[in-house]
């Protein structure tokens, strides 16, 4: 049986955005089978992670998976998950954030809530967060750092990366091998 993978994009992304089509290929290329939805914007182009949460729900092929991936908001979708049933042995996030940033007013759609953080830490068994030290967005190297708190995970932290991709800053980011290195490290 194959081991199996989740990659979450972030707001206005999909599952062709940045780098996540080649870890898909890398993964795939040792031994995972790997899901990689698309999930849809609201109306302003912003994630919506309530519908976000019931689309997964209803398309996930499963609950459980040996690695979780995400980037951006697709980190507090992931979170949510694991709040609500899903579980991974390998959790990675990329540029993420679960404290409100900036730009994200309260009552917003992709405004992060609905984490339950005894839950997350049951679901998910090792926790590593991909920060650089110049994401231009807030989630910044203090978001990895509350989470790293969080759930006892590991904070790496980049220097001069960005957010890990970004059509607006031109920045393609389309081969991540450090992140291919952590989610395979459980591996070998």
């Amino acid at each position: 049986m194959n081991k199996t993978a989740a990659i979450f994009h972030g707001t206005g992304g999909s599952e062709n955005s940045f780098w996540i089509p080649w870890l898909k290929n890398q993964l795939e290329q040792n031994g995972f089978d790997v899901w990689t939805p698309s999930l849809p914007a609201d109306e302003n182009g912003k994630a919506n992670l309530d519908v976000w949460l019931e689309e997964s729900k209803k398309r996930a092929p499963h609950k459980q998976f040996d690695l979780m991936v995400a980037h951006s908001a697709g980190v507090a979708h992931m979170m949510r998950l694991l709040s609500n049933g899903f579980q991974s042995k390998n959790v990675i996030g990329v540029a993420g954030f679960m404290k409100p940033i900036p730009t994200t007013p309260t009552g917003s759609p992709s405004y992060p809530t609905g984490f339950d953080v005894a839950t997350i830490i049951e679901a998910g068994k090792n926790f590593t967060f991909i920060h650089s030290d110049n994401d231009p967005w807030g989630c910044d190297v203090a978001q990895g750092q509350f989470m790293r708190e969080t759930f006892s995970g590991t904070l790496v932290v980049q220097t001069g990366e960005g957010h890990f991709g970004s059509d607006s800053l031109d920045q393609p980011y389309t081969k991540f091998p450090l992140l291919l290195a952590h989610c395979l490290l459980e591996e070998k």
